[in-house]
Formats: structure tokens, C-alpha cells, sequence
């Protein structure tokens, strides 16, 4: 048996100096001087996580701990990078063999070195997105799938649907029961095509991200030895944003710290907000469970928002169930400012109010980039976007593309641009390239075709399309789509009339479309209710004309405003979902469209889940806790829809989760008709 024997390191010579008792609040100190073991930190919103992993750190390498035994684990690179530089210019010491990155990146590190473990040789490839697309669509070619009766599932969405498996654990029909129900009775053949892409990755020596995580479990459950050399290594591991890991994450961060390693892990339970991309939230809540004796702290003083902005999200919070207890404390005095809660007749009062208040907060100082407004859905944008144009208001958007710049928008509209202008080649090849099997060549010879028809230099509208149309010789995959094409044409004039412009879309959407976006995109609920938002939009003109003039108008503005305020810098507002802003800050906050159905989401609200309602509630104070001094809490009570008139709204039911005294009502006044009228239609 071997004599075991420890090598004891001296202290460095030269310590860093830091009193980390005056650097530090009362709460980070006790987590960052804690001894080693295993300890979970609770940091609320805005109360210094970075810090106290930072400082964590620093407090590590002046107790002799050497740095090559610390691995920082974070979720993004600009959080790694940030994090060391704090720590090389805190502490004196060598800091170039800590290891920190990101989850993926750390995995990357330990497989170039036994990447021939799993059959894969170091200078294997990482595929990003456009790779694995094209990796996938020759696999798909490959495996000679029948698709002329309905729409396979496009790379995109195979990619996603896989990613779901992998960090989740679950299985192809669970993933696609929860998620892809569409594709059931393509079960069979994505399971095929999985498996085929499987094996062209190992053919090719190419992992995709994956795989980045997935082999690195692999290789520490397969390869003990191996594990055990990084169990010995990295004796003190620190992890940022707990609450975010999926199963995956979990299972890594288990095996590393082993039986007997310091594990610091930090996060907030109350900010777990990606369950739809694979985190668990039950890692955080049962991490106490899963190793006995766990320390827990909680970190609750908050140096970004007012006293009152804390007092409505602690209040907001607390109707869930499933969280660790914490009362966030601002580190701030009270301004005297409540929140405002703002009940508008109807979307484009609620843009005209949002626009409004913008003008007048940045007129009094508020800097543009110091504002933001932020919203459960992308598509909940719209009527902002439009309103904050016509005024001259610059904007930046992080949900996504401006509404009307947006794929699936354009794709709609081609069609009605190309039954408005027969001359339309360009809307016309947009339109067909949509159909499966129909590549630029097959798209060119339809456009000749229909030159020849002589259809093209009327001005009088075809009685039916169809007619016209259905003989044009399409690719034998077309054929199926080509035919519900044209008759959907048929309803875009019916009796040689243009329809109203949300029939149009209607048409278009149930018709065609949907199909398509069911089989192209891994979002395609979200982009649905774009287009239904933009069918809503298309009721305020009954001239199909001024309806496609306001989009093409909405969608080149080039980034600039085409209103006439005047900006000398280059400050813009924020627009953005709140899944995007976690993390940010912003003085003024305007969090829009609290309708019930909107926020929470309405498919939520359809399961019935217990655990999804939380998170949506979680995600409204993550919104909340972005704003510093002001915050406004707003929702029309009508929503014009296309064809039933208006719609009464009601508000979210997260507006009871409070005492009414903790907010301010706003009763808006004015030419609320006035404001419609100045808006774009």
C-alpha cells in the first residue's frame, strides 16, 4: 500500500494587502472567507455576485491555495475575462495557470488532450450552427427520406431538437411530445437521421458544442483514471450563474468535485429563466440534498435599485413556491419615486405613452442608453418600434431584427406584393423559393413561365391564379405545395378584388406558411405570433397599397429615424425581451404589454404547470430588478384584433401578486384619439 504524503506549499511572500473586510459587505465576506467545503451562494439581483466570486478568488491564492488548483466555470467569455482580470490586478501573484472559461470551453481543453479515447484524434473540429446545418442536410440527403406528402424538419430544427436531447437527457419522443408534437410521426426517421449524424461527426474527427460537454461526462465516466487526474488538480472550483447549468453542466461539475473537493457554487434561484433551453432549477434548490453539510449564504443587499423598486419585487417573488427565502435590502436611500402601473386603452396609446415619457425623462437628463423597454415576446415590439421611429427617437434593438426587417415578415409580404405588382420578380422568387425542392434554377424557370403567361404586363386582376398557374411545371417535391400555393393566391383576389390585408395574411399564414415555419424554425411559435401581431396591424388599412407602402417604409429606415427630434449623440434606447436583459441595468425601465394570455405567456398558462408559472413569474422580477430609479408597469385594456373587433384585455395576474400601495397608478389623460392618429397608419 502506498505511504500517502502531502506536499504542504508555503504562504507567498507577497500577499495582496487586501483588508477584505472593509473591501467586502458583511454577507460577501463571510462566502468569500468561508473554509473549504461545500457552499452554495444566494445572490440576489444586483448585490455583487461577480464580486464575490472575484474576491473568492483573490482570497484563494493569498492563503497559499496555487492557482493552478482553481477552475472558475462560467457561461460566457466575456465573464471568464472579466473576472481574472479583476483577480491578476487584485493579487500580486501568477495568475496564467488558473483555469477559467466557460463550460464548453474548459470540456474543449480537457478532450484535446484524450480525445483519442473516444475515438476522436486533438485536432478534431468544432462545428458551429452553419456547419451542423450542412453537416446535417447531406445526412438527411443521405438517408433518401420520402418528403413529397409532407415537410421534413429542416437542419435548423433537427439541430435544436438534438441540442434539447443532449442537455436535457431526455429522449427523442419525450423531446419531441414536449416541444416538436408536429413531428411525431417523424419520429422514426429523425431518430435515423440522429443517428447517421452521429456517426459522420465521428467519421470526420468533428464534435459540434454540444459534444463539447457531453464528451467530457463521457470521458469521465468511461476513463476513471482520467477523472481522477482532474479531481486531483482542481481541489477549489467555483461556478458562476448555478441557477443556469442544464443536466449535463451538473453532471461535470459533479464528478470534478468528487468526494472531497471545494466547490463554491453561486447563484439566484429567484433569476432561473432558461428552462426552455435545458436548465434545471432543481440543481440550485437540491443542491444542499446533494451534498450534506453544504453551507448556504445569502447575499441580499442590492447596490443597484431604489428602496421602492425592491420593496415591489421582493413582494412580487414571494407568491412562488419553489425558492430559497431572501429579502433584497437596498444599499440606497428611498427617492420618493414609486413604480408606476399604467392602464392604456389600447397598443398604440400604450407606444404613444411609452415614446412620450422617453422624450420627456431624457429632456431632464435621463441619457437615451439609460433607457429601456423591455417585453415578454419580440412581436409585443411592434407598435413601440413604429411609434419611437415616427418621433425620431433612436432605438437599438437585442430581441432580435426591427419587426417589419424580420424573415418571416418579408416572406408574407412577398406574397402580397407579388399579387399587387405582377412585375414583382423579386417577391415572386421569394414566394416560390419557399416551396421544398424549389432552388433558384427551379425558381428562374417559374418566373420565365409565368413572363410568357403575358399575366405579368395586365393591369387587370387574374380571376383565379390557379388557372394560370397549376400547369407550370414544378419539381415532383413541389408539386403537393405549388397546388396549395396558387389556390391560396385564389383567396389573396377573391372575385378579382384585393381582400382586406389581415385576410391576406390569414390566407397566407393557414394556406401556406405555417407548414413552412413548423419545418424551418426552432422559434417558429414566436415568428407565428409576429405574423398574427402583423395581421392585427394590416386592420388599421383596408388599401392594400398603404399597408405594403407603411411596411416597406418601417423597414428602411436604414437604422435612423425619420421623425424630426433631434439627437446630437449617438444614445439609443433599448428594446429588448427580457430574457436578453438579465444581467443589465437601466435608470428608467418600461416594462410593456402586462396582459394576461401576453405575460404570462399564454401556452403557460394553457399546461397548467405549477413550475412553468413560476418561471414566468421569475422572469417578471427579473425585469423588475433591472431598473435603478424608475419603473413603469403598462398594458392596454383593448387589443383591436383583425376580424372579432376589439378585445378586452385583462391584466396579468402578476399585478396581485403586490399591495397596491406599493405602486403608483397613473390615470392618462390627454388626446389619447390624437395619438393614434400621429402614429404610422
Amino acid at each position: 500500500m502506498a505511504r500517502h504524503y502531502t506536499l504542504h506549499r508555503p504562504l507567498p511572500s507577497s500577499a495582496s494587502g487586501i483588508d477584505y473586510e472593509t473591501a467586502l459587505n458583511a454577507e460577501q465576506y463571510q462566502a468569500v472567507s468561508s473554509p473549504p467545503g461545500r457552499a452554495l451562494v444566494i445572490a440576489g439581483a444586483g448585490s455583487g455576485k461577480t464580486r464575490t466570486l472575484t474576491y473568492r478568488v483573490a482570497w484563494l491564492l493569498d492563503h497559499g491555495i496555487d492557482a493552478r488548483q482553481v477552475l472558475l466555470l462560467t457561461f460566457t467569455n466575456k465573464a471568464a475575462r472579466e473576472m481574472t482580470e479583476r483577480v491578476r490586478n487584485l493579487v500580486p501573484h501568477d495568475t496564467s495557470a488558473l483555469w477559467a472559461g466557460t463550460f464548453h470551453s474548459i470540456g474543449s481543453r480537457i478532450l484535446r488532450r484524450h480525445a483519442e479515447d473516444l475515438g476522436f484524434t486533438r485536432s478534431y473540429s468544432i462545428l458551429d450552427r452553419d456547419d451542423q446545418k450542412s453537416m446535417l442536410n447531406k445526412v438527411i440527403t443521405a438517408c433518401d427520406i420520402d418528403t413529397q406528402q409532407r415537410r421534413f424538419p429542416k437542419a435548423d430544427v433537427l439541430a435544436s431538437i438534438f441540442s434539447l436531447i443532449e442537455n436535457t437527457a431526455s429522449s427523442l419522443e419525450k423531446v419531441i411530445a414536449s416541444r416538436y408534437e408536429n413531428f411525431y410521426d417523424w419520429t422514426e426517421k429523425i431518430e435515423e437521421v440522429r443517428c447517421a449524424y452521429i456517426a459522420r461527426k465521428l467519421a470526420t474527427n468533428s464534435l459540434d458544442f454540444d459534444d463539447l460537454l457531453v464528451m467530457t461526462v463521457r470521458l469521465f465516466e468511461e476513463f476513471p483514471d482520467v477523472l481522477d487526474i482532474y479531481q486531483k488538480r482542481f481541489r477549489h472550483i467555483l461556478v458562476d450563474e448555478y441557477q443556469d447549468t442544464n443536466s449535463v453542466q451538473g453532471r461535470m461539475i459533479d464528478l470534478l468535485a468528487g468526494p472531497s473537493n471545494s466547490l463554491m457554487v453561486v447563484g439566484d434561484d429567484a433569476q432561473s429563466i432558461y428552462s426552455w433551453r435545458g436548465a434545471d432549477m432543481a440543481l440550485i434548490l437540491g443542491f444542499p440534498r446533494r451534498y450534506p453539510g453544504t453551507k448556504v449564504f445569502t447575499i441580499e443587499t442590492n447596490y443597484r435599485s431604489a428602496p421602492e423598486i425592491l420593496d415591489l419585487s421582493n413582494a412580487a417573488i414571494r407568491a412562488n413556491t419553489g425558492r430559497f427565502e431572501k429579502d433584497l435590502r437596498s444599499s440606497r436611500d428611498a427617492h420618493g419615486v414609486k413604480p408606476a402601473l399604467v392602464a392604456l386603452p389600447d397598443p398604440n396609446s400604450q407606444a404613444a405613452f411609452v415614446a412620450q415619457r422617453i422624450q420627456e425623462l431624457n429632456d431632464n437628463g435621463v441619457p437615451l442608453d439609460e433607457m429601456a423597454v423591455l417585453y415578454r415576446a419580440h412581436f409585443q415590439s411592434m407598435e413601440i418600434q413604429m411609434e419611437l421611429t415616427v418621433r425620431g427617437i433612436p432605438f437599438a434593438i437585442t430581441s432580435g431584427l426591427r419587426f417589419f426587417e424580420q424573415a418571416h415578415v418579408k416572406d408574407v409580404s412577398a406574397f402580397m406584393r407579388f399579387v399587387v405588382n405582377r412585375r414583382d420578380e423579386v417577391s415572386f422568387l421569394r414566394m416560390v423559393g419557399l416551396l421544398p425542392g424549389c432552388g433558384p434554377a427551379s425558381a428562374a424557370k417559374l418566373w420565365n413561365d409565368w413572363l410568357k403567361s403575358d399575366w405579368s404586363s395586365r393591369n387587370e386582376l387574374p380571376e383565379k391564379w390557379s388557372d394560370i398557374l397549376l400547369p407550370f411545371k414544378v419539381p415532383k417535391k413541389s408539386l403537393k405545395h405549388w397546388e396549395q400555393l396558387c389556390y391560396t393566391l385564389d383567396e389573396l383576389t377573391p372575385d378579382g378584388q384585393f381582400a382586406r390585408p389581415p385576410a391576406m395574411i390569414s390566407s397566407i399564414l393557414e394556406g401556406v406558411y405555417d407548414d413552412y415555419l413548423e419545418a424551418s424554425f426552432d422559434n417558429a411559435e414566436s415568428r407565428r405570433s409576429d405574423i398574427e401581431r402583423l395581421a392585427e396591424f394590416g386592420g388599421n388599412f383596408d388599401d392594400i397599397l398603404a399597408f405594403l407602402e407603411q411596411l416597406s417604409l418601417m423597414s428602411n429606415t436604414d437604422g435612423q429615424p425619420t421623425g424630426e427630434r433631434n439627437n446630437t449623440d449617438d444614445a439609443k434606447v433599448t428594446l429588448s425581451s427580457i430574457h436578453q436583459a438579465k444581467g443589465l441595468e437601466w435608470q428608467a425601465v418600461f416594462l410593456i404589454w402586462l396582459v394576461h394570455g401576453q405575460f404570462p405567456n399564454g401556452r403557460v398558462l394553457e399546461t397548467e404547470n405549477a413550475g412553468l408559472l413560476e418561471e414566468e413569474r421569475r422572469l417578471f422580477y427579473v425585469a423588475l430588478t433591472r431598473a435603478k430609479d424608475e419603473l413603469y408597469l403598462t398594458y392596454p385594456m383593448t387589443n383591436p384584433k383583425s376580424y372579432s373587433g376589439d378585445v378586452i384585455c385583462r391584466p396579468s395576474a402578476f399585478l396581485d401578486d403586490f399591495p397596491p400601495q406599493l405602486i403608483e397608478e397613473w390615470d392618462v389623460g390627454g388626446d389619447l384619439d390624437a395619438w393614434s392618429e400621429d402614429a404610422p397608419f
